[in-house]
């Protein structure tokens, strides 16, 4: 590939991986946070929030960036104040689309934490309780040990998730190449201006990584 082209071909791939390693870590911890919670404590409304929470694992990715857009656009408070605070709007930014991708991921993420502290014996954190350690312990040396398999499973299905993330990041991140163009907007535009082959290698980059990344989701399994 030609300089001009390599350059123009590399820049959305590291911002691709930028962005989803930044994604996934968020939504590891939001996923850990929520999974732990909801898994050990039964509340009114419990269903209904859960509900809540899996909702962007339907809707379609455009409505997801419109409802971002509107929630973090110059019109809404924590706009305004994002914008006080550090002197530039948060939308169309590269963070714009980190937090389009953990919206989108966390379903996902949610989904197998859950299924992972739901498979730990419950006897044995009730053993540890009773000697004396505090959930914050329980969930330290017992939960999470036990349930690592799910955990770093849930983290790839986040960076992957996150990696190809497209409708959600164009609304509110948009296409500013250098800038926020993800790997799934350039080829969006390089189809569009009919650079094809640009195009093409876009697609397997992100197809190798993917492809890597789901392998090492099977080889935990």
């Amino acid at each position: 590939m030609p300089g001009t082209d390599w350059n123009a071909f590399l820049s959305p791939v590291l911002l691709s991986v930028k962005v989803s390693l930044f994604a996934s870590a968020l939504v590891f911890l939001l996923g850990i946070a929520a999974a732990w919670g909801l898994s050990r404590r039964a509340f009114p409304g419990k269903t209904l929030l859960e509900t809540a929470l899996m909702l962007p694992l339907v809707l379609p990715p455009t409505v997801i960036g419109f409802i971002l857009l509107v929630l973090l656009g110059k019109k809404s408070w924590f706009g305004r104040w994002i914008e006080e605070w550090f002197a530039a709007p948060l939308i169309f930014t590269w963070w714009a689309a980190v937090i389009a991708s953990v919206v989108v991921a966390f379903p996902l993420v949610y989904q197998t934490m859950k299924v992972g502290f739901a498979s730990v014996d419950r006897n044995l954190e009730d053993a540890a309780r009773s000697t004396g350690a505090g959930e914050w312990q329980v969930l330290r040396y017992i939960t999470l040990p036990l349930a690592w398999r799910s955990l770093a499973t849930a983290y790839i299905l986040g960076f992957a998730r996150a990696l190809g993330e497209f409708g959600a990041t164009l609304m509110i991140a948009g296409n500013i190449p250098g800038k926020t163009q993800t790997v799934p907007t350039a080829i969006y535009m390089a189809v569009e201006s009919g650079r094809m082959t640009l195009a093409w290698w876009w697609t397997g980059s992100i197809i190798v990584i993917s492809f890597m990344m789901m392998l090492i989701v099977n080889k935990k399994k």
